[in-house]
């Protein structure tokens, strides 16, 4: 639901310069086949190892309890990210400039809860309106 709404709304961002790009840390291989099933228009970007998540802070190992119930439901996260650390990127909207400075983070540790793509329109809105 997230990628659609971010692809439905990527128009608003071109309109004011910004470009929207999504890291996962899938298989190219995966990434490429969720862009094609949810007709994404926004790039997908590979994360081998969360590599970039790590980095931003947001990268988190699975509990062994939860690995268990991830695989009791046939999640196999060594399938699709091409590795066996059973981490995970928490969910984040990140705002960087033309200089590559973070400006704006949306991070929330529970990952039901997602940004709605009009509050990081808004917050790039305020930050053009800052310059």
């Amino acid at each position: 639901m997230e990628l659609e709404a971010l692809t439905k709304s990527n128009d608003d961002f071109e309109s004011i310069g910004a470009q929207v790009v999504l890291i996962s840390p899938q298989l190219v291989e995966h990434n490429l086949t969720i862009a094609k099933d949810k007709k994404l228009c926004v790039p997908v970007l590979s994360d081998p190892g969360n590599e970039v998540a790590a980095r931003y802070g947001i990268r988190f190992s699975l509990p062994d309890d939860l690995k268990q119930v991830y695989q009791k439901f046939g999640i196999n996260l060594d399938k699709y990210n091409g590795e066996d650390s059973w981490t995970l990127p928490m969910p984040a909207r990140i705002i960087i400039d033309q200089n590559g400075i973070v400006q704006h983070t949306a991070i929330n540790e529970d990952y039901t809860v997602r940004p709605d793509p009009e509050e990081t329109l808004a917050a790039l809105k305020a930050l053009q309106a800052s310059l």
